[in-house]
């Protein structure tokens, strides 16, 4: 009896020790450049997954961007990414940047509104996107939806982005570090209000940070493109120096994963970041625009996973 006992425990032991092990995940999220707001947001949720879901771990990883993030998506190196809904659309469709290379994604959860930022400096002469017309300017750095969308802003105030500019391709901190040494004039950003590398160009001493209007390209770029883009304002004051409101683009901001991630693990990460919005928003405060009501799927360009519609579903929320 006592070795058939004995070998009961040890077979319960086992099973035990392999179902611990099953448990065990690893994540890897793909985010963005260290100057902007899917870094640090990315890195706080890599914390929250491991806080709130026993065996759980993940890292953060610095991108080139939403389209770098859709493509390590599509090869399965990377299991959840930040993304502009225009990016993701593309990558559905096997358009743009994704030309006969369609990414089977599906959405967990629509974040905030990602905003355009058309960032100089005064004395460069540059009050229109017009005037960027034989400057220096960076379009974002490859790979990134900040590319994408900023080229669509330059088609629709009918300049060439190849012959009207001397183009360069820099993330936020990059740009705004060739802006203060002359080496560009203007640069492209997308992101959440405040963006930190543009908060340190208008810190800089002896600079007077000047944000570009281009709302009005809007309704061209939803011409061409579809119903992805909406006008917005940076409220004067977001930034050091800013002291008119800035008329914008944006576009809504995404988290996904592939679509073959189980229904229960997409579920425990949506219930994560809901459940703990307020932890989230003390790395950053676009958090706090992260929204049960704006869950739809005209915000999401992608269908949303069926993990992610059951917790919706439990907070009450039908989405259409």
């Amino acid at each position: 009896m006592k070795r058939i006992l004995g070998a009961v425990v040890f077979v319960a032991a086992v099973a035990a020790a392999f179902g611990a092990q099953a448990q065990q995940k690893n994540f890897s999220i793909v985010t963005g450049g260290t100057g902007g707001v899917y870094y640090p947001l990315g890195g706080a949720l890599a914390n929250m997954l491991g806080k709130y879901n026993p065996g759980w771990s993940a890292t953060a990883e610095v991108t080139g961007g939403s389209v770098d993030n859709l493509k390590l998506i599509g090869a399965k190196r990377a299991d959840i990414a930040f993304t502009q809904v225009d990016a993701s659309y593309d990558a559905a469709k096997g358009q743009d940047k994704f030309k006969g290379a369609p990414v089977k994604h599906l959405a967990l959860a629509v974040l905030y509104p990602n905003i355009m930022h058309v960032v100089t400096v005064e004395g460069k002469g540059i009050n229109t996107v017009m005037d960027l017309k034989g400057r220096r300017v960076s379009t974002g750095s490859p790979g990134s939806a900040t590319e994408v969308f900023a080229f669509r802003i330059i088609e629709a105030a009918g300049l060439d982005k190849d012959k009207d500019m001397t183009r360069e391709r820099l993330g936020a901190a990059e740009s705004t570090n060739a802006i203060k040494d002359g080496k560009i004039d203007a640069y492209f950003f997308v992101a959440g209000v405040p963006t930190s590398a543009i908060t340190d160009l208008g810190a800089t001493p002896g600079t007077t940070l000047k944000l570009i209007d281009h709302s009005s390209f809007v309704p061209k770029m939803n011409e061409k493109y579809g119903p992805l883009y909406s006008p917005g304002v940076i409220k004067k004051g977001s930034y050091p120096g800013q002291d008119k409101d800035n008329q914008v683009a944006t576009v809504w901001n995404a988290m996904v994963v592939g679509d073959t991630v189980p229904d229960d693990i997409a579920y425990k990460i949506t219930k994560t970041v809901f459940d703990h919005l307020d932890e989230w928003a003390t790395v950053h405060k676009e958090a706090l625009n992260v929204k049960l009501e704006n869950q739809k799927q005209a915000n999401s360009a992608v269908p949303f996973h069926p993990g992610a519609l059951k917790f919706f579903a439990e907070k009450g929320i039908k989405v259409n």
